[in-house]
């Protein structure tokens, strides 16, 4: 994986890192995973704005993805390698031996012809997907499952990766992108291996426009709001803004707004760095 940076020979180039895609093999998606996706605009079922900020971009087709990987001990052969539009992360397509064709996440390192397989007899190898009960200590893992059958839902985007530190028991703990350490319980799926396009973090978009081609419209900055818009709005000329906090007055950077009482605290061996 690379990037490149382009010549300034417009001013929308000047500043603009791209992603070099060369890990990408094929542009073109499988048709039987697309699914249609609606865009909202953020407007509710009323048609009223609930979310600023929202809206335009291009026009998408969602990837159906397989974050379960239920197909025990039935090998797979890595198809292609693609871009997805709805995330960070590249995909890969599998044609299992049976003939069934799925999209998962694409780990670092993951090879066009490369087999993978999932289940408690897989190797741990990138792109295997096995119970964290069948994986050794200290493995670099992708795609956590958080309940038994739940499907992935942990270090999923592009570069991410978890930990397994050790095992205790029927609970397993995991060091999370985060930095949180936690307790998942042994039975849950991971992939071997760090998730793809790690570059995602150093591309630079160089114009304004690109954002609104992602859907994202101009947002307004609280400082410059007035006091019946927002808490840190209101004062003559540029003020500060006061202490920082959200639209309701929750304040940011550093406020920990998580519940005391919350069931799962008792599975967080350690909390995220702040």
């Amino acid at each position: 994986m690379s990037v490149k940076k382009l010549k300034p020979i417009t001013p929308g180039q000047r500043f603009r890192v791209v992603n070099g895609f060369d890990a990408i093999t094929t542009d073109k998606p499988e048709k039987s995973l697309l699914a249609p996706k609606k865009r909202s605009g953020g407007r509710n079922s009323q048609g009223r704005m609930t979310m600023r900020y929202k809206g335009g971009g291009h026009k998408r087709r969602y990837r159906i993805i397989d974050f379960k990987r239920a197909k025990v001990g039935v090998p797979a052969e890595v198809a292609s390698i693609q871009y997805d539009p709805n995330r960070t992360a590249f995909i890969a397509l599998l044609n299992y031996q049976d003939g069934e064709k799925t999209y998962i996440i694409a780990q670092n390192g993951l090879q066009v012809g490369q087999t993978v397989v999932s289940g408690e007899g897989a190797t741990p190898e990138i792109g295997n997907a096995m119970p964290l009960a069948n994986i050794p200590l200290g493995t670099i893992i992708s795609c956590v499952e958080l309940r038994p059958g739940q499907g992935a839902v942990m270090a999923r985007s592009a570069g991410a990766f978890a930990q397994l530190m050790a095992r205790d028991g029927k609970f397993a703990t995991i060091k999370l992108p985060s930095g949180e350490t936690r307790l998942i319980l042994v039975t849950c799926m991971a992939t071997i291996g760090a998730v793809s396009n790690s570059d995602h973090q150093l591309l630079v978009s160089g114009k304004a426009g690109r954002s609104r081609w992602l859907g994202r419209r101009p947002r307004t900055r609280p400082v410059v709001m007035n006091p019946v818009d927002h808490p840190m709005g209101g004062g003559e000329g540029k003020s500060s803004g006061g202490h920082p906090r959200s639209r309701n007055g929750i304040p940011a950077k550093g406020y920990r707004t998580r519940s005391k009482t919350k069931a799962s605290n008792k599975y967080i061996v350690e909390r995220r760095k702040k």
